[in-house]
């Protein structure tokens, strides 16, 4: 979300900025019409970039003076960056007298803002000289935006998305002169921003809507709220670029979220039903992606009762195992990773097949998923689930940063927190493998064969406990 508000506002920022110049420009002519060829080449001149005007203008007084544009461009190295079907700018009459421009209020209706970030880093609304460069002064008194789409690529990480039906209502938006590279140090404002919805290649989220106070690079946003995988989200963000390093912190709630609509994108078939809540309370700092990755620190939490996961009879499967010895731990293990950070663990792909098996279905009592974050690094504080029968506990850390598993631990345990039965997962998400020297393919992927039976198996013997947390055996 951090990397999203402040795509967000230096989109959005640019574009008020451009047609304000443009709007500037024309005001010196008194034929708008007959000479868009200059007022298209002033403004590109001043901004950088290349600035069309497709349509007409048209300057009105009633009900006060206003220039409105229509069918803008703004484009940079051949391609598009923004573009508003009509803006329409307020501009205060008196101050004109004295050479002043005062602009009361910007209107732009079904704008479409397209930020794309490079393999080397850089944004396409970046110019070489931007770095040493300054920006004016800026005071606005209202900002609207209506029926607008935002577009962002990352060609570094693969990421983006694309919002639609989003709306912006900015009352008071002000920005001190200073260094281009340090925009969004010098802003201030307060608005109200909403989107029908959010895709990404991996979900779809709507009714995101959220209220944005800054003063001098320093935003709150609270609440935001959102729908996700059926549940209903609940957060708020304090994003902080007034020192050399921006800072981030973050707390947010998924309630009662679908199992079923997590999985629905990679797997059409239902293979698993069920509530979910989670929650997460995070803080990070940085200028890029992993700079954040790297400084992430918090924790997050997965809960769950009473899910159903369809296709196999786990307690079933679990009590001839000795006879088979064709189970797999590490399928069953994937459950702790529902939700939104489990799609950079599993990356989404192949649910469906982790548990086709003999049949039936399975019940899970009470799910538990706790981890503690450390500069990039989950470590497991409680993570386990309970059948009728059974219960299967994780231990281990998942390392975002290099993508990892980290000596992460799935078992099978008795009613003193004793393993039966273990696997020891470790390497890439996207090709984890298994202690000495069998191979994973990925924990999404196909049915894996690939399950460890340890030393000493249901000898009732002692044992160094391997799960001591709050899910309780079977009665």
């Amino acid at each position: 979300m951090s990397k999203t508000l402040k795509i967000i506002l230096l989109a959005v920022g640019g574009l008020v900025g451009l047609l304000i110049l443009v709007a500037v420009v024309l005001l010196l002519f008194v034929d708008a019409n007959a000479y868009k060829p200059q007022l298209e080449m002033a403004a590109s001149k001043a901004s950088g970039m290349e600035v069309h005007i497709e349509d007409r203008l048209e300057i009105g007084f009633f009900p006060s003076f206003h220039v409105t544009l229509s069918d803008v461009h703004i484009r940079n190295r051949g391609a598009d960056i923004a573009s508003a079907k009509e803006a329409s700018l307020e501009i205060a009459l008196l101050p004109l007298l004295h050479k002043e421009v005062r602009i009361g209020r910007i209107a732009l209706k079904r704008p479409r803002i397209s930020i794309e970030r490079d393999r080397e880093g850089k944004f396409n609304f970046e110019k070489p000289e931007e770095a040493g460069g300054t920006f004016p002064a800026l005071d606005l008194a209202k900002v609207s935006l209506s029926d607008g789409t935002l577009l962002y690529a990352d060609k570094q990480s693969g990421e983006g998305f694309e919002a639609g039906d989003c709306s912006l209502d900015v009352s008071r938006l002000r920005l001190s002169r200073g260094k281009s590279s340090d925009l969004l140090k010098y802003l201030s404002l307060t608005a109200e921003f909403a989107c029908g919805e959010i895709r990404t290649k991996d979900f779809a989220a709507s009714d995101l809507k959220f209220s944005v106070d800054g003063k001098d690079g320093v935003f709150d946003l609270k609440p935001v709220t959102m729908r996700i995988f059926g549940g209903q989200g609940l957060g708020n963000i304090r994003a902080d670029f007034s020192g050399p390093v921006p800072l981030f912190h973050a707390r947010y709630s998924l309630s009662g979220f679908r199992f079923e609509e997590f999985l629905k994108a990679p797997s059409p078939k239902k293979v698993a039903e069920g509530a979910m809540d989670f929650s997460a309370n995070l803080s990070m700092q940085g200028k890029t992606a992993n700079e954040m990755k790297r400084t992430t620190d918090g924790e997050f939490s997965l809960r769950g009762e009473n899910l159903t996961l369809a296709g196999t009879d786990l307690d079933r499967e679990l009590s001839r195992f000795e006879s088979s010895q064709n189970f797999n731990l590490v399928d069953v293990g994937a459950v702790f990773f529902a939700g939104p950070f489990g799609l950079a663990v599993t990356k989404g792909y192949g649910f469906a097949s982790i548990f086709q098996g003999s049949g039936g279905s399975s019940r899970i009592r009470k799910l538990v998923s706790d981890w503690k974050v450390e500069r990039g690094v989950a470590q497991a504080k409680d993570v386990a689930m309970a059948t009728n029968e059974n219960r299967i506990a994780l231990k281990g850390r998942l390392d975002f940063v290099n993508e990892r598993f980290d000596d992460v631990t799935v078992a099978l345990i008795d009613g003193k927190g004793c393993p039966k039965v273990q696997q020891k997962i470790r390497g890439p998400f996207r090709k984890p493998v298994v202690e000495k020297p069998s191979v994973l393919m990925s924990l999404a992927g196909p049915v894996l064969e690939l399950l460890k039976q340890t030393r000493g198996l249901f000898d009732g013997g002692r044992c160094e406990v391997f799960y001591a947390g709050s899910v309780a055996p079977p009665k």
